[in-house]
């Protein structure tokens, strides 16, 4: 895409900031461009966010059924998935899958529920609590 052409159509998702996209200068090399964004990248990152608001809705009843831990809950509330919380937790998927169950997440150290906490951005005190 050419400088020139980058979309300036002020999406509502970017809640009136801007986004840097690579596009090609007059003389051929990339350069950083700002960007309001575009219809398209709107829609796709609604369907997302509803996506995850689904599935964080879900993973409440799960939680208050007592089929899940409250980790699922915030992990989705965060718009994460496993694989993203392992990551951002320096945990492997396996382990994060494991924590989903409720026993096993009750008996979690408070260095792991740190951890957890950090990369969720909440509090560690916060997580036992769903709402």
């Amino acid at each position: 895409m050419n400088a020139a052409d980058v979309p300036q159509e002020n999406s509502s998702t970017y809640g009136g900031h801007l986004k840097a996209v690579y596009a090609r200068a007059d003389d051929g090399r990339l350069e950083l461009v700002q960007s309001r964004g575009w219809e398209a990248e709107e829609t796709v990152t609604r369907q997302a966010v509803q996506v995850f608001e689904e599935l964080a809705a879900n993973a409440l009843e799960r939680v208050r059924a007592g089929q899940s831990s409250s980790l699922e809950a915030h992990m989705y509330r965060a718009r994460m998935d496993i694989a993203l919380l392992a990551q951002a937790s320096g945990l492997w998927r396996w382990q994060v899958r494991r924590h989903l169950r409720p026993a096993v997440f009750a008996r979690l150290s408070k260095t792991l529920r740190a951890r957890y906490a950090e990369a969720l951005g909440i509090a560690p005190s916060q997580l036992d609590v769903v709402d």
